[in-house]
């Protein structure tokens, strides 16, 4: 029986990068994903002006995306989404002035308002869904999706959420 050694093991092509390298490469993701997320706003913006619909920002489509088919507080949509706290009051105030969303204050807090789509705004999350399903489509049968595999990306990426996340704890 092999016993496993506790130290990670580097494979000898990738030598691990300077702490200077290391610094720029994380550096430059964050640029990319500020990058990935304006292009990200771009699609939806394309998407729906090829569908003809104008009445909605990018940043309303992606929030009643992440909405689905859930009953939630704005605070909740907050921590869902990438929202700041005044975006999300303003933009849930337009969605249910557009008919897309139906609100009402919960019961047991009086403060708390609890949203959720109504039919249309279940058409713009199944327009969203569709965009979404034929970019990923369009990325596997490229290969992007494979080197890394999308699913190593997103672990790396959730472990920079949970460490942000903690800074933010360890300030406050």
């Amino acid at each position: 029986m092999q016993q496993r050694s506790s130290a990670r093991t580097v494979p000898a092509l990738r030598p691990l990068p300077s702490r200077t390298n290391r610094t720029e490469a994380y550096l430059e993701s964050l640029q990319m994903l500020e990058r990935l997320h304006r292009l990200l706003l771009d699609l939806v913006k394309d998407e729906f002006e090829r569908l003809g619909r104008t009445d909605l920002t990018p940043v309303q489509a992606l929030l009643i995306y992440n909405l689905g088919s859930s009953e939630v507080t704005a605070g909740e949509l907050r921590t869902r989404g990438m929202y700041q706290g005044s975006n999300v009051s303003y933009n849930l105030k337009k969605l249910v002035e557009l008919g897309y969303v139906h609100h009402e204050r919960c019961e047991m807090d009086r403060r708390a308002v609890r949203v959720r789509l109504t039919r249309a705004g279940q058409e713009v999350r199944d327009c969203v869904a569709r965009l979404f399903a034929r970019h990923a489509e369009g990325l596997e049968l490229s290969g992007v999706l494979d080197d890394p595999p999308v699913e190593a990306v997103n672990l790396q990426w959730r472990r920079v959420e949970r460490f942000w996340a903690e800074q933010i704890r360890y300030i406050y």
